[in-house]
């Protein structure tokens, strides 16, 4: 399915494959022989997605943009089944492993592998030819690769890069009160305009 959002169509090669239960939303551009397969949601959300050229997205893979941050996904890259990535840039020749997590802000660099539930968190810069493990969080410029038990140390690293700060435009609560009202105002807000979105017949 394609569909128009906030005036903006997706422009797809004609060498491109997209199964008939995907979906690409909006300001998206897909490269030269790419495949996006049965269940994916590609969805440009205030900033454009763009992905190259010989890119394989999976089964139910979601890639998204948010008004913050746009989406690039260059050359040569497989994006796993259940993988989500937003706001992000994965550069030349990366593999993402099923499951994989990228987070906005976050630099995927060539060659890098994130394997099977593997995450990169928030702002975090993934060196060419890194390897995350299994499971295993990036965190951080560069990143520091750590295992999940490793919790106290991923959070003295994510505390520092600011989630709500950078994603939502919102200071992180004190103790006590949360921001959670006026964060989804303001996610609804921006996602209730998917309320004019139109259906593109692949044939016009």
């Amino acid at each position: 399915m394609l569909i128009e959002h906030r005036g903006k169509r997706p422009r797809i090669h004609a060498s491109v494959y997209i199964a008939p239960t995907a979906t690409v939303s909006g300001d998206v551009s897909i490269g030269e022989n790419s495949c996006v397969l049965l269940g994916a949601v590609i969805s440009a959300e205030g900033t454009p997605v763009s992905i190259g050229s010989n890119c394989v997205i999976m089964e139910n893979a979601v890639i998204r943009a948010s008004p913050r941050h746009p989406t690039t996904i260059h050359n040569n890259i497989l994006v796993g089944p259940r993988a989500y990535l937003t706001g992000c840039t994965v550069e030349d020749n990366a593999f993402l492993a099923t499951g994989t997590t990228i987070f906005n802000g976050a630099r995927i660099g060539t060659r890098a592998e994130v394997r099977i539930n593997g995450v990169v968190h928030l702002r975090t810069v993934l060196l060419a030819d890194a390897i995350v493990p299994i499971g295993w969080i990036a965190v951080g410029d560069p990143a520091e690769i750590l295992p999940p038990d490793s919790h106290e140390r991923i959070w003295a690293i994510q505390k520092e890069l600011n989630f709500p700060k950078e994603v939502f435009g919102l200071e992180r609560p004190v103790e006590g009160e949360t921001i959670m009202p006026e964060l989804m105002k303001r996610y609804t807000r921006a996602l209730l305009k998917h309320k004019a979105d139109t259906e593109i017949d692949p044939n016009d």
